[in-house]
């Protein structure tokens, strides 16, 4: 089973966050690595690492951090293979907006697509519609999932049809 995304995150405090892309990738099938790596304390291995990815197969990167978070930024720097950051509320974060602005305004010619605070969901589900435009059952799984959450919602108005108040008019 070849590593198709890399999940990485600055210290092993980010992992409550980050499970829930390895999760998510587990669920649609796609083979993928854990790495904790930090731009500050390790940034040779965070440089050796975005240089080597492509090379070992990893197509998508999934970076979290918090706080000053430049982890998917120094990424980015240096592999050519998609990143999406994942900014996370940090237990040293200004209500995670240091880790949010500081993913999301990249310089131009480093793109890093950015999901909301703690979506690391997000970023396995993004992740994942990146791999199928290349990959047609793995396609297919996207279009499940999506149906599969229109469903939850059409039951969830079905439920919610059966609630009585006074003044419902629905």
């Amino acid at each position: 089973m070849n590593t198709k995304v890399s999940i990485i995150m600055g210290s092993l405090s980010d992992l409550p966050v980050m499970e829930k892309a390895a999760k998510m990738l587990d669920e649609f099938g796609i083979p993928f690595e854990i790495h904790a790596l930090s731009a500050h304390r390790t940034p040779r291995q965070a440089m050796e690492f975005a240089v080597e990815a492509y090379a070992r197969g990893v197509r998508v990167v999934i970076a979290g951090a918090g706080g000053a978070a430049h982890l998917p930024g120094v990424i980015a720097a240096w592999t050519p293979v998609p990143v999406i950051g994942v900014p996370i509320k940090a237990s040293i974060s200004i209500d995670g907006w240091d880790s949010i602005l500081s993913i999301l305004q990249m310089p131009p010619g480093i793109p890093v697509a950015t999901v909301g605070l703690d979506g690391a969901q997000n970023a396995a589900i993004l992740a994942t519609q990146i791999l199928a435009t290349g990959d047609d059952e793995l396609m297919r799984r996207i279009i499940t999932y999506k149906e599969g959450l229109e469903k939850k919602i059409l039951q969830a108005n079905a439920e919610l049809s059966a609630v009585k108040f006074a003044h419902k008019t629905n």
